[in-house]
């Protein structure tokens, strides 16, 4: 499937930029696939305002896949979209994708044949290959569907990628967008320079996965230098370009507020004026982000933290992983309670109050 075969609304809401919560995985208490509120999870984004879906990804745990919940997981949400929301309403739904090459052309098929519209594909799995073998393998599951580029942070498993694979990835046609997610301002820039010089600014969109720096991620302009072609008269050109949108597992909690903050940096990204009250916005987010990710000890809670808010506020029924080690860390509950405390105008905790029996029905 080509990008160009996606609905015109569906790349238009992509391009524009919108808010795409990481979604996560609903248990119960034997750690069983819970569907009921994995569907409340699904209705509380779209209702949210949520513009797309990324299911399947880290934060929905990439063990689902051993657990063969890959496709029953895909299933639901897509489900959830086409009998909560009206048929003409454009949700992206992206699917996850991972493994090394045969596993991740197998999923994006799986993710195609469920409606999915593009693949965001983890590379993880490929640790040790060379620039070569990874556009080789990206090129051959681009053959099946779109694909959204990750840069998924070397903390929690991924792996370095040079401006030159950028560059690179960045010229495969059916490429449509990229989850800058590295945590790190260095290796943010080598995106945006390798999609400058592939010249492919205008066909990929950039979405911040930095949950550390989302706000500055939306508001801040990137100007890059690209050589002119000698038929265009050589020399230098400026390339200004922005990150449109997120696609976060921090925005798979608190997304009403979310969808507001980010409709807020995008009109004063536009405008090209923001004050110190929107910048001061950055350093809140990501207290509070410090909180849930458990930076304190190596990220090792982040999955179980987004579970704990949600619990919190009664979306889920409790915290559980499929990896029964891993959980809320040391500290971390209370860290969760302090940012809830002092960022309590930043939470939706009243929106889900309202309407939580009725997405659990």
């Amino acid at each position: 499937m080509h990008r160009s075969a996606l609905p015109a609304a569906i790349l238009a809401e992509l391009r524009r930029g919108t808010v795409i919560p990481a979604h996560p995985l609903a248990l119960d208490a034997q750690r069983r696939f819970d569907p009921r509120r994995q569907r409340a999870l699904t209705r509380y984004y779209l209702d949210a305002g949520a513009g797309g879906l990324a299911v399947g990804v880290h934060s929905t745990q990439f063990a689902i896949r051993e657990r063969g919940l890959y496709q029953p997981v895909l299933q639901t949400a897509m489900r959830a979209v086409r009998e909560w929301c009206a048929p003409e309403r454009p949700v992206v739904m992206i699917a996850g994708l991972a493994g090394r090459t045969s596993q991740a052309v197998a999923e994006a098929w799986i993710a195609r044949g469920e409606g999915y519209h593009c693949g965001m594909l983890s590379l993880a799995a490929m640790k040790g290959a060379s620039v070569e073998e990874l556009i080789e393998h990206c090129r051959a599951v681009a053959d099946v569907m779109p694909l959204v580029g990750f840069y998924l942070q070397p903390a929690v498993g991924g792996i370095a990628l040079p401006a030159s694979f950028w560059q690179r990835f960045a010229e495969i046609d059916n490429v449509v967008a990229i989850k800058i997610a590295p945590f790190d301002r260095y290796k943010t820039l080598d995106v945006v320079r390798g999609v400058v010089a592939a010249g492919a600014e205008e066909r990929v969109t950039l979405y911040t996965g930095n949950d550390d720096h989302i706000v500055l991620d939306l508001l801040q302009p990137f100007a890059v230098k690209r050589a002119r072609a000698a038929a265009a008269g050589g020399g230098d050109e400026t390339v200004t370009v922005r990150i449109k949108g997120g696609l976060l597992g921090h925005w798979s909690v608190w997304t009403k507020t979310a969808v507001a903050l980010h409709a807020r940096a995008q009109a004063a990204a536009d405008a090209g004026r923001f004050g110190a009250d929107l910048l001061a916005l950055d350093s809140r987010v990501t207290d509070c982000n410090s909180a849930f990710f458990d930076v304190a000890n190596g990220f090792a809670g982040c999955i179980a933290g987004c579970h704990e808010v949600l619990r919190r506020q009664g979306l889920l029924e409790g915290i559980w992983c499929l990896d029964p080690a891993e959980g809320l860390s040391p500290g971390q509950a209370d860290a969760i309670t302090r940012v809830c405390h002092e960022h309590a105008d930043l939470s939706d905790d009243a929106f889900v109050a309202a309407n939580l029996e009725r997405w659990l029905g």
